[in-house]
């Protein structure tokens, strides 16, 4: 039947920045697919955790701060106690820093990079190599709207991103005969910590919705879907893509 395609039973999960929004709700819609779950984030992970576990899942959270590279180890370590092994990764842990680029910090471009981009790249390195294994793994990392649109005023969080989507398309060319798929998500403007001042500045707010044909914002929930998609067996051929989920803004 085609829906046993989607259902994630007997499957173990990497989910970064999982203590909310995007990467909270990936978290749950994995879990409610049928996975267990290490969370990974610097907040607290334990209401995350406690929602999993009344699904009937297993989940482990793992404190960590992804910028620094000796994390990741130890994020993989503690998984594999759990689990024994990693199915699948949600690269989603992220940052933004706001300014003109005339005034743009080299503090706030090496922050954004360090965690956007280069623990993204080495975490998926990390699961891959024990997908490898296995000749069988999912890798789904978050990029972004911007990598196809250039934004304002976010130079390192667009670098990033677009970085993402790139190495999204290298690792697929690489990992693919080890049985491994490698795709991104792009959300829209997503309803989330990381853009509320600028929904909260109405002038803004009415500006970005006038370029969203759904009319609204995004929310976690509406990218449950594709997580669970790109996760399961139902995308075994899908390698190496990034696809939009922003409420048709590049439509417009």
């Amino acid at each position: 039947m085609i829906l046993d395609l989607f259902k994630l039973t007997g499957k173990s999960a990497i989910v970064t920045g999982a203590s909310r929004g995007i990467g909270e709700a990936m978290a749950l819609a994995l879990a409610e697919a049928g996975a267990d779950v290490a969370l990974v984030g610097r907040s607290d992970l334990d209401p995350v955790r406690k929602k999993i576990e009344a699904l009937g899942r297993r989940a482990v959270c793992v404190n960590a701060d992804l910028a620094k590279m000796d994390a990741i180890p130890a994020v993989m370590d503690a998984t594999l106690k759990a689990f024994s092994k990693v199915d699948i990764l949600v690269n989603n842990a992220g940052i933004v820093r706001r300014a003109d680029i005339l005034e743009f910090s080299e503090k706030d471009w090496d922050e954004v990079i360090d965690l956007n981009l280069k623990s993204c790249f080495f975490m998926a390195q990390a699961a891959a190599r024990d997908m490898a294994k296995r000749k069988k793994g999912k890798i789904i990392n978050i990029s972004s709207l911007t990598y196809f649109w250039g934004g304002m005023r976010v130079p390192s969080y667009v670098a990033s991103k677009a970085g993402v989507s790139q190495f999204t398309k290298a690792m697929c060319n690489e990992l693919a005969p080890h049985g491994i798929n490698v795709n991104a998500i792009a959300p829209g403007y997503i309803a989330t910590d990381i853009n509320k001042d600028l929904r909260a500045d109405a002038g803004k707010s009415a500006e970005l919705l006038s370029r969203i044909p759904a009319g609204r914002f995004g929310t976690p929930d509406d990218l449950k879907g594709m997580a669970v998609y790109m996760a399961s067996d139902a995308s075994n051929y899908m390698n190496g893509t990034t696809v939009l989920v922003d409420g048709g803004w590049m439509a417009r």
